[in-house]
């Protein structure tokens, strides 16, 4: 697969969790945190055993795999949702949400860490742009940081980085198959429950629309999404996939829009024309490459 092809599959990952908000507020935000992520990651667990099966095999020989890559699968997808339960308990919402999304920037200088890569000046700009239209959308009204709230900032910047190292250090793994993502939402569930029954009552949803939001949760945004990302960060143009990660929050707020749940502003805009702007910048380089290399004589 090449570097564009796998680009475009890890952008899906950001076109579905661009549904995690709508989908969220369906659920009615009545089912405990600890629940509602067991829930929705042994639904992508299924999703996975039902591939498995289409293809005629039990998944078991993706098990095999050593220990740091357990650690980091499973300690990665369940400690970024752990510390943003923690987050959000201890901290404003818009203030918490901005901390915890420095990881599509932190991807993009982090990368610069991995073998082979290199922080080109266009995915720096292009990622401050995408984070200033980021934190327009985010921070709403009268806002500010405040030292009572330190607990949930630091819980909001553990999410940044843990979802930032998850993603470049799934790059030193790429030999890893993406099916064993499967087995890290299986243990994801299951850490899930055990901290459900620990420290939570369960509450069952009552509506349909409450179900439709879990399935969907399930199948999507922590389903599918995880899956191509795992194929975007493991061998298409990380850089880019970490500006273009900024666009999630757009397309949370203009489907909140479409549902009637948010109101279209010229704040909407203006962060609309710095994500776009942002990502245009920083694929610059991408498209400068392909063209040198597609001209007579380039060297492959």
């Amino acid at each position: 697969m090449n570097t564009t092809n796998a680009t475009l599959i890890g952008s899906i990952s950001i076109l579905l969790w661009g549904t995690l908000a709508l989908m969220t507020r369906w659920t009615d935000a009545q089912i405990p945190p600890f629940q509602l992520l067991a829930m929705t990651f042994t639904l992508a667990w299924l999703l996975m055993q039902t591939r498995w099966w289409l293809r005629g095999e039990s998944g078991f020989r993706f098990l095999r795999q050593p220990l740091p890559v357990w650690l980091l699968g499973i300690g990665g997808l369940f400690c970024y949702h752990l510390f943003y339960f923690i987050a959000l308990a201890n901290a404003p919402a818009a203030e918490a949400g901005l901390i915890a999304y420095l990881w599509p920037l932190l991807i993009v200088l982090m990368s610069a860490l991995l073998p082979g890569e290199q922080l080109r000046l266009a995915h720096i700009l292009g990622a401050l742009l995408a984070a200033g239209g980021s934190a327009m959308l985010l921070l709403k009204g009268e806002t500010g940081f405040s030292g009572e709230y330190s607990l949930g900032y630091l819980a909001a910047g553990a999410c940044s980085l843990i979802w930032s190292s998850y993603s470049v250090l799934s790059r030193r793994h790429a030999h890893v198959p993406t099916d064993t993502v499967g087995w890290f939402c299986g243990g994801t569930a299951l850490l899930g429950l055990v901290c459900h029954l620990l420290f939570e009552q369960t509450v069952w949803p009552e509506r349909p629309l409450q179900w439709i939001g879990i399935v969907g949760l399930g199948l999507g945004p922590v389903g599918i999404a995880f899956l191509t990302w795992d194929i975007g960060v493991k061998k298409g143009n990380i850089q880019l996939l970490g500006t273009l990660a900024y666009a999630a929050p757009l397309i949370s707020t203009l489907l909140l829009i479409a549902a009637g749940e948010a109101e279209a502003t010229p704040r909407l805009l203006l962060a609309c024309l710095l994500i776009v702007g942002g990502s245009t910048v920083a694929g610059v380089r991408l498209r400068s490459l392909r063209l040198a290399r597609s001209r007579p004589g380039a060297q492959s």
